[in-house]
């Protein structure tokens, strides 16, 4: 007998569980009150899906899978299910939350649009039903309720309340771009839990006291109603992969560990929490049993968790979930899949792929790809925002536009010969003088940038100048000074207090 599964393209594969959940006090509900907005519609055919079905098809899977297409979604990341299952929420990093509909359930989406088009989300990445059917979404410094979301997302003004108001999810001042992607479940006590990333590479001494007492850096817990909060687990740097075994109820999360200290160390993390209040480590450890440089002569705190598994060093480990359903072959009962997202700031590419854990009675844990293909035989991402795009006639009339500009067009000539001197002079000139330079060296980089890939940062940093510190700014083009100033200007920041 075979088994197949179709998968959504949006985030590799996942597997959705429920979790029970009864709400006690609603209150009394309006609509958010700001209008009705515009819903916006992603079309699922087309050259983009072709592209996508293409690089499906170099995805390998154990015998009997299957994978293919099932919706098309500007920059996805968490998602959750609806309890009747008849539209699946799609977080981002951005400003929307998606909906995918599949009302004849064949797998295949037949509509996806924005939610709730009369709010403003900012960086709505946690997305969470109740099995009651309760949506919950925690955003950068947000918790937010919609009650019978699977039900009412076809209009643009839905009833939102507040859980957690804007500003106190964690102190407005310690807001930031970096490791703000929140997740949030709710557990097996009924109540909900969030992790909350800390937004340096390695924290730093002065901000540990206030950590501590906010959580960020570790997992919150609150009642469904946002009341009773207390920090659930320490020594977290950047989780956006929580779930609660399906048996044992015990937290198993994955964890994004400390960048630039080398391609293959500290190992990324897949930890397993038995009892609120324990440490996993962070800022004394960098993952794993690996010490920060930081705080390499410090004692680190008593009774420190490491990690159930250790995973490939800067792979991003991200979104997890644990299979609970009857369709796939019983080994895969109560095991977590798990994606990675692949490696910014690696010699050697890595990840970009599904991972399986299988857990044994004692609780050991054992780790093994599930799905892999899309880093291609160079090396290279397939599926990712980095690895290309598709214009349309709309695109091309507003480059033209911007190249024309203040007769831009009359000036190609220049260009051109820039290109030549380029080519001429970079290694005798510009890279000669880069490598023989003796002072610190901070290389920032867009992810997404179409002028100069991030193969040609990577190229700098390992060939060039390998001291240098590089940072890579997802989803930034190639002025990452304007495109994301604020991430810009942290960056620049957290260099300086290095050095």
């Amino acid at each position: 007998m075979k088994f197949t599964k179709t998968a959504a393209a949006i985030a590799s594969l996942a597997f959705a569980t429920g979790v029970a959940a009864k709400e006690s006090n609603v209150g009394i509900f309006g609509t958010s009150g700001k209008g009705m907005g515009d819903h916006t519609y992603i079309a699922q055919d087309g050259p983009k899906a072709d592209n996508i079905r293409e690089v499906l098809s170099n995805v390998t899977l154990p015998e009997g899978f299957k994978i293919d297409l099932y919706a098309i979604v500007p920059d996805a990341r968490d998602m959750a299910m609806a309890p009747q299952g008849t539209a699946l929420f799609v977080g981002t990093r951005k400003d929307k939350v998606w909906v995918i509909s599949d009302r004849d359930r064949d797998g295949v989406a037949d509509e996806v649009k924005d939610f709730a088009p009369s709010l403003t989300f900012d960086v709505p990445n946690g997305v969470q039903f109740t099995k009651d059917g309760f949506l919950y979404i925690a955003e950068r410094n947000h918790v937010r309720l919609f009650p019978a979301a699977e039900y009412f997302f076809e209009g643009p003004d839905v009833v939102a309340v507040d859980i957690v108001p804007k500003g106190e999810l964690i102190p407005e001042g310690e807001e930031s771009y970096n490791h703000t992607t929140r997740v949030i479940d709710i557990g097996p006590d009924n109540k909900v839990y969030i992790s909350l990333g800390q937004p340096y590479n390695v924290a730093p001494e002065d901000k540990l006291e206030l950590y501590k007492e906010v959580g960020i850096g570790g997992i919150i817990r609150m009642d469904r109603d946002g009341s009773n909060r207390e920090v659930y687990t320490y020594g977290v740097r950047n989780s956006v992969g929580q779930d609660f075994h399906p048996e044992t109820g015990e937290l198993w999360w994955t964890d994004n560990q400390v960048d630039g200290m080398g391609d293959d160390i500290p190992p990324g993390e897949l930890n397993r929490q038995t009892a609120a209040g324990q440490h996993f480590g962070h800022p004394w450890f960098g993952g794993g049993t690996v010490r920060t440089n930081e705080y390499a002569g410090q004692t680190p705190p008593e009774g420190v968790v490491h990690p159930a598994v250790e995973t490939t060093a800067h792979c991003a480990d991200l979104g997890m979930a644990f299979y609970s359903g009857d369709q796939f072959p019983s080994k895969y009962k109560n095991a977590i899949f798990h994606a990675q997202h692949g490696s910014w700031n690696r010699t050697t590419p890595c990840g970009s792929r599904v991972m399986v854990t299988f857990i044994d009675d004692e609780g050991n844990a054992s780790m093994e790809p599930f799905a892999e293909g899309w880093l291609n035989a160079n090396q290279e991402y397939d599926g990712r925002t980095s690895h290309g795009t598709l214009i349309n006639t709309n695109d091309v009339h507003h480059l033209w536009q911007l190249y024309s500009l203040n007769e831009g067009h009359k000036l190609a000539w220049k260009t051109i010969r820039y290109l030549d001197e380029r080519d001429k002079f970079q290694h005798p000139r510009w890279l000669n003088a880069l490598s023989k330079f003796t002072g610190p060296v901070h290389i920032c980089w867009g992810e997404a940038d179409r002028v100069a890939p991030l193969a040609v940062a990577q190229y700098l940093k390992r060939d060039v100048c390998s001291k240098a510190l590089l940072t890579v700014m997802p989803d930034v083009g190639h002025f990452c000074e304007t495109q994301a100033p604020e991430l810009w200007s942290e960056s620049i920041l957290r260099f300086y207090e290095a050095i």
